[in-house]
C-alpha cells in the first residue's frame, strides 16, 4: 500500500504543495499537521511566489476527514483537537501571503470541500464533484462553513449541508463560485494550473501579498471561530447516532 504523504516541489517559483492518503485522501490529524506547518513554510519561501495545493491520485481530491480516527475519539477534548485539523488548514491558507491556487482533480468530500473554498482561485476536472456529508452521520460541516459560506453563499452551503447524501456536480461547483474553470481532463487541468501559477510568479509580489489581504479582509477572527466550531463538531462526535453510523462505513 502507498505511504501517506505531505510534499514541496519548487518550480519556476512556484511551490507546489502535494497531500495524499491511499483511504481516498481522507486525513488523520498528523498529515493534516503536516499540510498546514507546509503550507505555513511556504509562506515564508523567499523561492516561492506563488502556491498551488494539490493532492496524490486520480478520481478523489479529498474525502474529508479519516472515519477510522473519528470513530475512536473518545472524549470532548480529543474531539476538538481532531477537528481543528482542518480549521489550522484553513487558517494557514487563510493567512498566509502568497496566493494558492486549488488543484481539483476528483471529489471533495467534507473537509475537502472547505480546502477548496480556502484557495484563492481553484481550478478542477468535471470529475470533481461535492458533497458535504457530515449532517448524514451526525455531526456537521461547523469548521468548514466559513470558508464554504465565503466562497459559495450562505444559500448554497445550506443546500449542500441538508441534501447531505448527494454528490453536487462540478458544473453546480461553478456556477456557485467554487470553481473558476473545468477542465475536461486531469491533463489539461495541469497545464492550466501550471500556466496561471508561473503567470502570476511574475507579477509585482508586493501587489499579491496587498490583494491576498484584500481577498480576506473580515476573516481576522477566524483563529477562533475555527477552534469553537472544532469545539461543537468534538462534542457531537461522541453521540451514540454517530458512532453507530460510523461503524457502518468502517
Amino acid at each position: 500500500m502507498e505511504q501517506p504523504y505531505v510534499t514541496l516541489n519548487v518550480e519556476n517559483q512556484v511551490g507546489y504543495v502535494e497531500f495524499f492518503h491511499p483511504d481516498k485522501n481522507s486525513m488523520p490529524s498528523d498529515i493534516l499537521l503536516q499540510l498546514a506547518q507546509t503550507i505555513h513554510d511556504a509562506g515564508y519561501n523567499d523561492a516561492i511566489k506563488v502556491i498551488v495545493l494539490k493532492s496524490g491520485g486520480d478520481r478523489t481530491f479529498c474525502a474529508g476527514a479519516s472515519f477510522n480516527e473519528i470513530i475512536n475519539i473518545e472524549n470532548q477534548a480529543d474531539g476538538k483537537q481532531f477537528f481543528s485539523g482542518f480549521a489550522n488548514v484553513i487558517n494557514a491558507m487563510r493567512t498566509c501571503s502568497k496566493l494558492i491556487i486549488g488543484r481539483v482533480q476528483g471529489k471533495a468530500v467534507g473537509g475537502g470541500v472547505g480546502l477548496a473554498a480556502a484557495t484563492d482561485y481553484c481550478l478542477a476536472t468535471r470529475f470533481a464533484s461535492v458533497k458535504l456529508s457530515e449532517l448524514s452521520i451526525g455531526i456537521g460541516p461547523f469548521v468548514i462553513e466559513p470558508a464554504v459560506s465565503r466562497k459559495i453563499g450562505v444559500i448554497a452551503m445550506s443546500q449542500m449541508t441538508i441534501d447531505a447524501e448527494t454528490f453536487f456536480s462540478s458544473e453546480y461547483a461553478k456556477d456557485k463560485g467554487l470553481y473558476a474553470e473545468i477542465f475536461e481532463t486531469t491533463a489539461a487541468l495541469d497545464e492550466a494550473v501550471m500556466v496561471l501559477a508561473e503567470k502570476l510568479a511574475g507579477y509585482n509580489p508586493d501587489a499579491l501579498k496587498a490583494m491576498k489581504t484584500v481577498f480576506w479582509k473580515g476573516t481576522e477572527h477566524w483563529d477562533l471561530l475555527l477552534a469553537e466550531r472544532a469545539e461543537i463538531s468534538g462534542k457531537l462526535v461522541l453521540s451514540e447516532f454517530t458512532k453507530n453510523t460510523l461503524q457502518r462505513f468502517r
